[in-house]
């Protein structure tokens, strides 16, 4: 029968306990030790070596795995996959480190199978889940980590995995909608850009040697389209080259504090774009922030790891202000509306959610409400894109046209 180590806290006098116990599976070892009156912080499995195989010595589960070379991190798709068959093992009473070994041996060579990998390993070796996935940053952050943690310590962890995996699906579900909403805009700025590239690169300075074979007079709106056309045929390289260099002058200054601070706060003043930004960082931290609370997360600890996923530098300093009042005693609300970031539906939702003992349950509630309001802002940006698109290229056209059709006229005027 397998030997569990495992670390708790006496309830009725609080001191910590150190001791091993056999059972037949993590779980109800977990059982066993909180009908003594425990509380669980760490447990793993005992690990027996043998002196007459330093193979098992290494990986009692049979000889060591090799990982393949992989570039960047898992994927939210993969990862959100993962989670959801973990949590599906785990409550099917399946071992840790058996789920582990099934979900490692269906996954393809990549990123996500390393971590797997060194994850068994670890755990094999003693350490928690928690700390195995530590070790792993390429796949699993802080918000991962630090709710595995507390399903450790509360033993209930298919809970947990279970909290996380509709954590990362909704992520997902939001993703696609903007992601997907924004596909055709972007496919027809696209093909305009191509097509009025081709209509500067070799129309025009076909256009451009007619009118100076005839020694036309030019207007002043056909000058400045052949000199717009003689930039772009000779500077063509250069077009791809500004939107990167202000991609990565952006990058740059966003290294800065200061500069990404300035950044985030300009964003989200745009028109309707900024109401999009901020309504999903919103629900983004708010789900965040209910989720890990849900999972027995320290509150202060909890704020720290929704700060780090807001993505957003004036997001970053609200968390920062925020988890500065509570650890001085105040509630949450308090400081919340004194950021000015949120709306008072937030704060009102917040406040009573303290006031009931229910703050993870109204978290959640404003995060539902603020998806929504992101999608309808989604597809009102769409619907306001569409008809703008339609109208720069009309007049980009129109401009065009006017532009080469004034000196032809002339041209005809004189001939006749």
């Amino acid at each position: 029968m397998p030997v569990f180590q495992y670390e708790a806290m006496d309830n009725q006098t609080g001191l910590e306990i150190k001791d091993q116990i056999e059972a037949d599976s993590e779980q109800d070892a977990q059982q066993i030790i909180r009908e003594k009156g425990f509380f669980v912080t760490r447990i793993s499995e005992k690990v027996v070596k043998k002196k007459d195989d330093k193979k098992k010595q290494q990986q009692p589960g049979g000889p060591r795995k090799k990982t393949t070379f992989t570039l960047g991190g898992v994927g939210a798709k993969k990862l959100t996959a993962f989670t959801r068959q973990l949590s599906t093992l785990q409550d099917a009473g399946l071992p840790i480190l058996r789920s582990l070994r099934i979900l490692e041996a269906q996954e393809k060579p990549g990123p996500l199978k390393n971590s797997l990998i060194g994850v068994i390993e670890d755990v094999e070796s003693g350490n928690t889940l928690s700390e195995a996935m530590a070790k792993q940053p390429k796949a699993f952050d802080n918000l991962y980590v630090n709710m595995v943690k507390a399903g450790e310590a509360g033993g209930a962890l298919e809970i947990i995995l279970q909290r996380l995996a509709e954590f990362k699906e909704r992520s997902m579900s939001l993703q696609r909608k903007v992601k997907g909403a924004m596909i055709y805009p972007c496919a027809v700025i696209t093909v305009a850009t191509g097509i009025v590239g081709f209509i500067m690169y070799w129309i025009i300075p076909k256009f451009k040697d007619i009118f100076l074979g005839f020694g036309v007079e030019l207007p002043a709106i056909t000058q400045v389209l052949i000199d717009t056309s003689d930039i772009v045929v000779s500077y063509w390289f250069l077009i791809p080259v500004i939107p990167f260099s202000l991609w990565l002058f952006a990058k740059i200054v966003r290294k800065n504090k200061t500069g990404a601070y300035i950044i985030d706060r300009v964003a989200l003043k745009i028109p309707v774009l900024g109401a999009i930004i901020s309504k999903s960082t919103t629900a983004r931290c708010c789900r965040t922030l209910g989720t890990l609370i849900a999972s027995g997360v320290p509150i202060l600890e909890a704020l720290s790891i929704a700060r780090d996923t807001a993505g957003n530098e004036v997001f970053r300093k609200a968390f920062d202000h925020i988890h500065g009042a509570i650890r001085e005693g105040e509630s949450m609300a308090v400081p919340l509306r004194e950021t000015r970031i949120v709306d008072d539906l937030v704060v009102n939702m917040v406040d009573v959610g303290e006031e009931t003992g229910a703050l993870d349950n109204m978290l959640y509630k404003v995060a539902d409400v603020y998806d929504e309001e992101v999608s309808v802002l989604v597809e009102s940006l769409i619907s306001l894109l569409e008809p703008l698109m339609v109208v720069v290229l009309g007049l980009i056209v129109g401009f065009i046209v006017i532009a080469l059709f004034m000196p032809l006229v002339k041209l005809l005027n004189d001939l006749s």
